[in-house]
This record gives C-alpha cells, sequence and structure tokens, in this order.
C-alpha cells in the first residue's frame, strides 16, 4: 500500500479504479432514482439484507437458495447452517453498529466477530483477534496466514485509516477493509462473513448506500467464489494491478448488488413481491 499521506486515496488514483468507482456510483443512483424508494424503501433495504446475506454465506460454503434462506428458522443444526445463520445475523446487527465504526473499529469488529459466532464457538476466542498460535478455521480461503504479531500491527494500521479519514472513495476504503480483513483472518472462524459485512458497513456509513439497498455481497455471490478469490490475490499481491483489480471487482460487486435491488423494485412496482 501506498506510503502517502492518505494511501486510501492514492489508490484511487490508479488505473482504471476512477471507472470503477463511476460506473458503481450511476448503478448506486439509478436504484435510489426508482419510484418505489419514495414509498417502499424499507421493503427493498429488508430484502436486500436477506440476499446480502444469502450472498455472503455462499461464499462461506453454504450456497442455499434464497427461499430457503426465507423459510428456515433453525440455523444451528449443522454447519452450512451456522454460516447462513451468522450472515444473516451480522446483516441485521451492522445497522445497529454504524456510529461506532468510524470511532471504534476494532471494537466493531469484535462484536461482529462475537455475533458470528453465536453459540457455535465457546471460550475466550471469540470477539478478539487471535493469540499466536491459535488455529484459524477459514478453509475457502487458502493464502498463506499472517502471524499474530503482524495481525495485530496491520490491524491498527486498518484502524488508524479508518478514523482518520480520509478524500478516498467510499468504494476504496470498503475494498481495502475487505481485502485486509480477509488477507489477515484475524480471528479464528467466521472470517470472510465478517469481512463482508465490514465492507457493507463502510458502504452504508459513507453515505454511498445509506439505506443498505446495494448489497455487495450478492454481486460477490454471483460473480462467483473462483473470482472472488483471485481477485484477492491480486489485494494481497500488494502490486498496483492486483490492488486495482480487487477494487474493481469489489465495484463490480456493488453495481450487481444494485441491479438485484433494481429487480426487487421493480417487483414491488408490478405487485409480484
Amino acid at each position: 500500500m501506498s506510503t502517502s499521506a492518505d494511501p486510501l486515496a492514492a489508490l484511487a488514483g490508479l488505473p482504471g479504479v476512477a471507472e470503477s468507482v463511476e460506473s458503481m456510483r450511476k448503478a448506486v443512483d439509478r436504484v435510489y432514482g426508482h419510484r418505489v424508494m419514495r414509498r417502499r424503501s424499507t421493503e427493498v433495504s429488508a430484502e436486500a439484507a436477506l440476499r446480502g446475506a444469502r450472498g455472503s454465506a455462499a461464499l462461506s460454503g453454504a450456497d442455499w437458495a434464497l427461499e430457503e434462506v426465507r423459510r428456515r428458522t433453525d440455523f444451528g443444526a449443522e454447519s452450512e447452517a451456522r454460516v447462513v445463520g451468522a450472515a444473516l445475523r451480522l446483516t441485521a446487527e451492522a445497522g445497529q453498529l454504524l456510529s461506532i465504526w468510524r470511532q471504534s473499529p476494532m471494537r466493531v469488529l469484535a462484536r461482529l466477530h462475537l455475533v458470528a459466532a453465536g453459540t457455535a464457538v465457546t471460550g475466550d476466542v471469540v470477539g478478539r483477534p487471535r493469540l499466536a498460535g491459535e488455529p484459524v478455521d477459514e478453509p475457502l480461503v487458502e493464502l498463506p496466514l499472517p502471524d499474530a504479531d503482524e495481525v495485530a500491527g496491520r490491524l491498527d494500521g486498518l484502524s488508524r485509516l479508518v478514523i482518520a479519514g480520509g478524500s478516498a472513495p467510499a468504494l476504496v476504503t470498503a475494498a481495502v477493509v475487505h481485502g485486509e480483513l480477509l488477507a489477515l483472518r484475524p480471528f479464528g472462524s467466521y472470517n470472510g462473513v465478517v469481512a463482508r459485512t465490514a465492507e457493507r458497513i463502510v458502504l452504508i456509513n459513507s453515505g454511498l448506500d445509506p439505506k443498505a439497498v446495494c448489497p455487495a455481497e450478492v454481486g460477490h455471490a454471483e460473480l462467483g467464489r473462483a473470482a472472488y478469490l483471485a481477485a484477492l490475490d491480486g489485494y494481497v499481491s500488494g502490486t498496483p494491478e492486483g490492488m486495482a483489480a480487487w477494487i474493481a471487482h469489489c465495484g463490480r460487486a456493488v453495481e450487481l448488488g444494485a441491479r438485484e435491488s433494481m429487480a426487487v423494485c421493480e417487483a414491488l412496482q408490478r405487485g409480484a413481491a
């Protein structure tokens, strides 16, 4: 990452990033301009939350049909159900943490892990970054695992960037938060769903998507796990090309999430949802 005074703003200047930001912003604006959003935005937000949780769970290995997620009430019986339950709980929790994020991102991340783990994980490993020698259960992300000291240092740096703010577009900040958390896997479990929820919080909190109707998780799932992990490799490489590709991938995911909510708006307008 750049060593400039505002490294996130420096990333915004990478080739292709401005175009990704502009394309994503247009997609978001189209949703907010739909006539259904004037009267029924709460319904659109609720549906976006459900679809976003489904998408996030799919990327963590629990690829359930939307209607199955909608129908189920028991999410503690087996491993896939626990992942879906974690994603649903995190989506609901995100809105309660918006005011805390810019003051204490580490407090928010700890809370997200606690909520994700639920009763599936017990003991003092919940809600805190892992210590030296503690294992990580994140089988679908096979990148080299940074040690606990590196995790602590990079989390501190990420926290400082968030608190400092800056002029970077929301997409750039959200992509870096998401990518850094996936690269670090700071918790013993549920890092993927936590990382995607943190991305969601940045996009909402920045004012880009204040009503949470453009779920990036939907787009990440639609683009597929292979493309997701390939783009993450680019982020981890730290090269300008790799970083730009990851940011563009995240931008495309938001665009696809916006497209999903446009379809919801159209269905509500027709009386079909």
